[in-house]
């Protein structure tokens, strides 16, 4: 095997999981699933329930590995870039495919900062208990800082900045005119409703296409029955 940079779209089961083995027809457009803090560290030998589902609906759904505590760092950016260009390429996809970014937790704000980054900029973003305040997280919960600490680091620029230049809510201006699902919990006790997902909407709603679900009873990211169907809803009616 070569080593080489951007990734090769014969390696890319090395960098992502995708769903393209259970896809029939063609594919309508790509769902990326970004993952939460702690995830993408192995790779994935089974079908999530997820992939399954998109593959109903002629979606190719990518489950990038861009690092358990990257916070969507330079380097995650680059990677799921690099992912999304040798899926199109592996699979012969045209350039104008839809591009859906989800996730939840660190997840979800993977998914709300790189559609400021992307190289090809996602038509919509579906998010679930997302941290939106990275600032404010960093006192939050005791595994953060250190994690924190690896993802930026190594910017060149005091950690601050750093930090907030991949924090949903300090990107909120720089967002592109997409529309944005954001669903969250009043029982969430690992991403606070109010100080994340409150306090982006009353930014956001002002200057892009937004709907705000908040769920009474929902703990962190634990979407059910006729609210998940409306989160895969909102995703479907983007794809095609």
């Amino acid at each position: 095997m070569t080593i080489s940079f951007p990734i090769h779209s014969n390696h890319l089961h090395l960098f992502a999981y995708t769903n393209a083995h259970l896809l029939k027809g063609k594919t309508e457009g790509i769902v990326i699933d970004f993952h939460g803090l702690n995830g993408g560290m192995r790779i994935l030998r089974e079908d999530p329930e997820a992939a399954i589902i998109y593959a109903r609906h002629r979606a190719l759904y990518i489950y990038p590995y861009y690092g358990p505590w990257s916070w969507m760092n330079d380097t995650a950016i680059r990677t799921v870039d690099a992912v999304v260009e040798a899926a199109m390429m592996k699979y012969q996809l045209s350039d104008g495919i839809p591009i859906v970014a989800t996730g939840g937790s660190m997840g979800g704000l993977g998914a709300l900062v790189y559609t400021v980054y992307a190289a090809c900029t996602p038509v919509a973003c579906a998010v679930n208990s997302p941290v939106c305040d990275l600032l404010y997280h960093y006192t939050e919960r005791e595994d953060v800082p250190r994690t924190l600490y690896h993802a930026f680091a190594h910017y060149p620029c005091d950690l601050e900045t750093a930090i907030a230049s991949s924090s949903p809510l300090h990107l909120a201006y720089r967002m592109p005119d997409i529309p944005y699902y954001l669903v969250h919990g009043f029982e969430d006790r690992e991403v606070s409703k109010q100080a994340h997902s409150d306090a982006f909407f009353q930014t956001l709603h002002t200057i892009r296409r937004i709907q705000y679900i908040e769920v009474p009873g929902m703990n962190h990211c634990a979407l059910r029955d006729d609210q998940l169907e409306r989160y895969y809803a909102f995703v479907f009616s983007y794809i095609g």
